[in-house]
């Protein structure tokens, strides 16, 4: 089986060098090539953000499950956009707390809607969207 790695080289000041091998490290890489690797993928998947292809989307939600008609309106959100909806885990932190984490793939902007929309509902105390890729750009 014969690779398809590419070696380079590349110049860059002794001090941003420094930087690099401290984040390698510190980032716990065995070595800089499968560092500078994955910053490549992350603008890639950054790119794909940008130009609104399809996605890979996590929305983190933390909630307090008593907010009047916030059960239904989140419901609601969700099946209004089930088109973008692979799938939901729902866990109770406290008596009164709940998260989700829920999964979306879809036009890179149909999930940052969504997530704005669920974000904004009252009772909703924290969002966070973790953007991905479906991975047709990384292979």
């Amino acid at each position: 089986m014969s690779s398809n790695l590419v070696r380079c080289s590349l110049s860059i000041e002794s001090t941003l060098f420094n930087q690099l091998e401290r984040l390698v490290g510190h980032n716990g890489y065995e070595n800089r090539s499968e560092y500078v690797r994955d910053l490549i993928r992350k603008q890639l998947v950054e790119e794909e953000w940008e130009s609104n292809e399809e996605a890979l989307g996590t929305i983190t939600m933390i909630y307090d499950h008593e907010t009047r008609n916030l059960g239904r309106n989140l419901v609601n959100l969700q099946h209004e956009n089930h088109d973008l909806f692979l799938a939901t885990t729902h866990v109770h932190l406290d008596k009164h707390v709940c998260a989700e984490m829920i999964m979306l793939k879809g036009a890179a902007h149909d999930i940052r809607v969504v997530a704005n929309n669920l974000g904004k509902q009252k009772g909703v105390l924290h969002t966070a969207l973790s953007m991905s890729s479906t991975g047709k750009i990384l292979k």
